[in-house]
């Protein structure tokens, strides 16, 4: 059966499918009605964690659906100004915007002999860009002389005689961020034209990983963007991780963009608490996939009885985790001579390759600064899981979330990174434990074989006789008030080093 080589076909088109490139169309597979709505005419914020697809379906849409619709594609990767401050990021962004519409690709001749609007204002978003974020305009109206040769002005040797300045001097801040507030009229009225005169109906202006950018800036972003569009034929499309995104802030004033009201939500996660939504979701993916290479229901007749559930739990519910295991899966089968079919062991031993370290590292390149913190709670909560309790599970009080926000944040953000799942959003607890909780399970990668020796395992995607997942009631609270404590404190212990001592005490039990 694995070995027909219409799997290899599989494996490589699966491959190919990880290469998200703006400048190829992307191999997508529609499961949801998902890429119907982003053809709507609506603002949209696309939520999903790392794998989950956002790129893919977001570069599939400007390749191929725009085209189809008359409109333009304007796609930006915040990834190349994920490190600019504010505004120089937005000034990036509003340039990306101008030098992608049809006017900007004139071609040198035409620009020299009659510049138009756009290139009028690319030029000065260029020259803004350049400038400091504030300066300082000095003027003098009337004569004066300058110090003799030799003398110092401002700790600067001067070496002229006299020179001609305006006298009175006065002294103002010009700033970036009230240029940009004073045109934004303008780039609008500029934008409408721009569409107007050329062969487009409609653009479409694609932000992809907009999480990258910082988050203190990122409402001010979303914001001015929402602004400018507002009202033309332009729409916004924002890929981005929901708990690394800041879209709202009210100040003084509400600054961003409210869900629902400004902007229209897609959400492409599917977690673990509905695990019977997700397999279904998974597997229609990997089936229509086989389907490109003439396999038919590959997520039934690759694997026996269980294994298709447990490439679900491991690949944590993010389609691509599950076709990087399923791969690897097909590798370690053909390497033991096991051509039948692929089984929970395969699984188990494919899954180890999607390592914590591989997602640490994502969540260092992607938080910045904030990754200190991030590792130092989920250091604990490994210790708190592993060598404290020895249980896979763990319980989130609702009123310590509500009471620790930014903590309760943090934990959140390590479900988005994949080190962590939501398995029960809303549980009661036992041992007399009261109030409501949220339960969570580590990332199958941290309790593989051999590491789940000696640490009980709590299998929540199965159930009781009275509906109730099993052992999720039973699993051990952690407070939130540890995880302040410990947020910036140092600790030299390594994730390796949880693991590797709860394998000791597995091995001296």
């Amino acid at each position: 059966m694995l070995n027909d080589t219409k799997f290899k076909k599989l494996k490589n088109l699966i491959q190919d499918s990880f290469r998200i490139r703006p400048n190829h169309d992307p191999i997508y597979v529609e499961v949801s009605n998902h890429l119907q709505r982003l053809k709507s005419n609506q603002h949209q914020i696309i939520f999903g964690r790392r794998g989950t697809g956002k790129s893919c379906i977001l570069v599939h849409f400007s390749k191929k659906e725009v085209p189809l619709l008359n409109g333009l594609s304007i796609y930006i990767d915040t990834d190349e100004i994920k490190k600019l401050e504010y505004p120089d990021v937005l000034i990036r962004l509003l340039l990306s915007v101008f030098e992608k519409t049809p006017s900007a690709n004139f071609n040198w001749f035409k620009k020299l002999v009659k510049r138009n609007e756009v290139h009028k204002t690319i030029k000065s978003l260029r020259t803004l860009l350049d400038q400091a974020e504030t300066r300082r305009v000095k003027e003098e109206n009337t004569s004066t002389k300058s110090m003799d040769a030799g003398a110092k002005y401002a700790g600067a040797d001067a070496k002229f005689g006299t020179s001609k300045t305006k006298g009175k001097l006065s002294e103002f801040e010009e700033n970036k961020l009230d240029t940009l507030e004073r045109y934004l009229s303008d780039y609008k009225r500029i934008l409408s034209k721009e569409l107007q005169n050329s062969k487009y109906k409609i653009c479409f202006v694609i932000l992809d990983d907009f999480y990258l950018i910082k988050r203190i800036y990122q409402p001010d972003v979303i914001d001015y963007m929402h602004k400018l569009f507002r009202g033309t034929d332009y729409y916004l499309k924002a890929g981005t991780v929901r708990h690394r995104t800041n879209l709202l802030r009210n100040d003084q004033q509400t600054i961003g963009v409210e869900l629902g009201e400004d902007v229209e939500e897609i959400n492409l996660d599917r977690t673990l608490d509905n695990l019977s939504s997700a397999t279904e979701y998974l597997s229609s993916i990997l089936n229509s996939m086989g389907d490109k290479v003439e396999l038919a229901n590959v997520s039934t007749t690759a694997f026996n009885s269980t294994a298709f559930e447990k490439l679900v739990l491991a690949s944590g519910g993010v389609p691509r985790d599950l076709l990087t295991i399923f791969v690897q899966a097909l590798d370690v089968a053909y390497s033991k001579g096991q051509n039948d079919h692929l089984v929970p062991t395969h699984i188990w031993k494919a899954a180890s390759s999607l390592s914590y370290n591989k997602k640490l590292k994502a969540l260092r390149d992607d938080v910045y600064s904030d990754a200190d913190i991030i590792e130092n709670v989920f250091r604990d909560l490994l210790k708190f899981c592993l060598l404290e309790k020895k249980k896979t599970c763990f319980l989130i009080s609702q009123d310590e979330a509500q009471l620790y926000s930014g903590v309760h944040e943090i934990i959140l953000q390590l479900m988005d990174f994949k080190l962590i799942h939501v398995v029960e959003p809303d549980t009661s607890a036992a041992s007399g434990r009261s109030g409501r909780f949220e339960a969570y399970t580590l990332d199958f990668s941290l309790f593989m074989e051999p590491r789940k020796r000696g640490i009980e395992v709590v299998e929540f995607w199965k159930y009781d006789e009275g509906g109730r997942r099993i052992g999720v009631r039973e699993s051990p609270t952690y407070s939130l008030e540890r995880a302040h404590d410990i947020m910036n404190t140092k600790d030299d212990l390594k994730v390796e080093d949880i693991l590797s001592q709860t394998e000791n005490e597995a091995e001296e039990g």
